[in-house]
């Protein structure tokens, strides 16, 4: 497997780190953007793009500036938007079919910023724990760009999941006109944590996301072959 360690350019900023995996015979790019409180290289996102890495989809993770900088505070969302859209273009070159989202935080901004102006080649948006509402504050939801995104989509969240109430999230979905294919893990929590009750194990949950977003992935090519 190719692995690259790069600098991103942002333009009017700084430029941030990035590293692209990408397996021989890679059939498509998965732009992962991590988590409001970990940067590119936690565990989670390696075992993420490992397990995709097996299955040929090629990852690029990158920071967001705040991380870079080591700050506690995220950065805004324009600054955020800016950080995914050059993301996007670097990934682009690998000439793969693009895909795009991330962690919880990481797939709020590639939400926003695909429902601000599409993100240019990317064919559908893939979110790990998306973070509808803060913690133990249901009435907040970030809700409301999501109508605006017109690519499909493939969303998992965990049921134990406080960023995301199944029940708020299943009636936001009723607004949203995409193809929005909604995931539900039983028992996880917003790391994709289990409990022993529910007899599986992480790793075995991880895999059985990487195979759903292969099998997803393939589906989207297909269509795209037939919409040619």
């Amino acid at each position: 497997m190719k692995s690259k360690t790069m600098k991103i350019a942002i333009p009017g900023g700084k430029g941030v780190s990035g590293l692209l995996e990408q397996p021989r015979g890679a059939r498509a790019c998965y732009v992962l953007a991590h988590g409001a409180g970990a940067g590119m290289k936690h565990p989670f996102l390696a075992a993420v793009a490992a397990g995709l890495a097996q299955r040929r989809i090629a990852t690029l993770r990158y920071n967001f500036p705040y991380m870079e900088r080591r700050s506690r505070s995220v950065d805004k969302p324009e600054v955020a938007h800016a950080a995914v859209r050059a993301a996007v273009k670097v990934a682009a070159r690998t000439k793969l079919p693009l895909f795009a989202g991330g962690k919880s935080f990481g797939g709020r901004m590639t939400s926003q910023a695909q429902a601000e102006s599409p993100l240019p080649g990317v064919r559908g948006l893939v979110f790990l724990g998306f973070p509808l509402h803060p913690p133990g504050k249901p009435d907040q939801l970030r809700d409301a760009h999501l109508p605006s995104i017109h690519v499909p989509v493939i969303c998992f969240n965990g049921t134990r999941d406080p960023f995301c109430t199944p029940s708020l999230m299943e009636e936001v979905l009723t607004r949203v006109t995409t193809n929005w294919e909604m995931h539900w893990v039983e028992g996880a929590d917003h790391s994709f944590h289990v409990l022993k009750s529910s007899g599986k194990t992480d790793a075995e949950v991880q895999n059985q996301m990487s195979d759903t977003i292969r099998n997803w992935v393939e589906r989207r090519e297909k269509e795209n072959e037939n919409d040619r």
